[in-house]
């Protein structure tokens, strides 16, 4: 872009570079500030197997639904404060949360991974398997709901799970919480991916937004109503990715 200098002269001033990271749902309003917290913190750290999945990912057509570098790179972290052990993991894709997640929890841990999606998760499964974590996950394709339904008939499974992420579709977010509560232990955490929903939450009406933006704002607003009042979580929301509420349960 053009700019007149104090002699009258135009001088170029560039633009910043946008970040290199596909899929990215960043909050932030500087790109190039971004790629600094992707070059400087996130992509040094990076384990090889998730740099690997995050670049066939970016090949897939799909690849906006991908959870970002930081973002994985932040659940890695927050898995090993909590010392997760039994996880649960709604809306896969190829893995990258996954595998993320995988790495963090000790040998014996175990995630249960549900995704109506099989073929999209063996994009990432020779990856994760040549990681040496295949063994923590059990994969099982079709809609979640009737798997927590029946979940939530065992008493066994009450308050088994240390952590679960929630990627997954977002008119449904409500009725996940609905069962996830009691399937998370008491001081466990939920996490809810994509609750800043693109920015769009504090949008104008008549602001032009895709289709797929504007018909899902309206469950994640009222998620974060539902969230904010409920008094048997403490919650965090963060602007990592394209927004995450933490949920701790405490009741």
């Amino acid at each position: 872009m053009a700019a007149v200098n104090s002699g009258g002269s135009e001088e170029v001033i560039s633009q910043p570079a946008k970040h290199q990271e596909v899929g990215h749902k960043s909050l932030l309003q500087s790109d190039a500030l971004y790629q600094y917290i992707l070059e400087t913190s996130v992509y040094p750290r990076e384990p090889a197997p998730m740099k690997e999945l995050r670049e066939v990912t970016a090949k897939h057509p799909w690849n906006l639904m991908t959870t970002s570098a930081d973002e994985g790179q932040f659940l890695n972290l927050l898995l090993k404060l909590i010392n997760a052990k039994n996880t649960m993991e709604i809306g896969v894709y190829t893995g990258y949360s996954l595998l993320s997640t995988a790495l963090a929890l000790p040998d014996d841990g175990k995630i249960l991974a549900l995704d109506i999606n099989r073929e999209n998760y063996e994009i990432g499964l020779p990856i994760i398997e040549k990681a040496g974590v295949a063994h923590k996950i059990d994969f099982r394709e079709g809609p979640a709901l009737p798997v927590l339904d029946l979940m939530i008939e065992d008493e066994k499974f009450h308050g088994s799970f240390d952590f679960i992420f929630v990627d997954a579709d977002k008119d449904n977010y409500l009725n996940y919480h609905k069962r996830l509560i009691d399937l998370v232990k008491i001081g466990g955490v939920i996490g809810y991916d994509n609750t800043l929903w693109n920015g769009s939450l504090v949008a104008p009406p008549d602001a032009p937004l895709r289709k797929y933006v504007r018909y899902y704002r309206d469950f994640v607003l009222e998620l974060n109503k539902a969230l904010a009042v409920d008094p048997r979580v403490e919650i965090c929301q963060l602007p990592v990715g394209d927004g995450i509420t933490l949920c701790r349960r405490i009741s």
